[in-house]
């Protein structure tokens, strides 16, 4: 099992910054890759970034391209998602996914394990 703790959430406004960590605990050297995905009040989940560890390759949603950044410590467990110049439509909350194996996805389907997610809230 891997455990998964999102932080660094919280309220912010356009065009500011923040910083998410999903700290991951427990059976990490089973995890291929993790990724970000988001769900707005009343909107389905949605997929943010993910990263593969074996290759460090990283992959971002069209819509957020260009203003957040993807990375890990692999020394600390720890991922992080970098948020910059955020806009109102940012506003969701934020969970922190792993995937065990296979190909790295988008879809959410295709992770094992997820945090509990973080708030972000971005005030126009």
């Amino acid at each position: 099992q891997v455990q998964l703790v999102e932080s660094g959430g919280g309220l912010v406004q356009t065009g500011g910054s923040l910083r998410l960590s999903c700290a991951a605990s427990g059976r990490t050297f089973s995890t291929r890759s993790m990724a970000w995905f988001r769900q707005a009040p009343g909107k389905e989940r949605e997929f943010v970034a993910r990263i593969d560890w074996s290759s460090i390759s990283t992959y971002y949603a069209d819509s957020v391209k260009g203003r957040f950044t993807i990375s890990g410590d692999n020394a600390k467990n720890t991922m992080y998602l970098q948020m910059s110049s955020l806009k109102p439509e940012d506003t969701a909350v934020y969970y922190c996914a792993a995937r065990r194996g296979g190909f790295p996805t988008t879809r959410d389907s295709g992770y094992d394990y997820w945090g509990q997610g973080t708030q972000v809230t971005v005030s126009s």
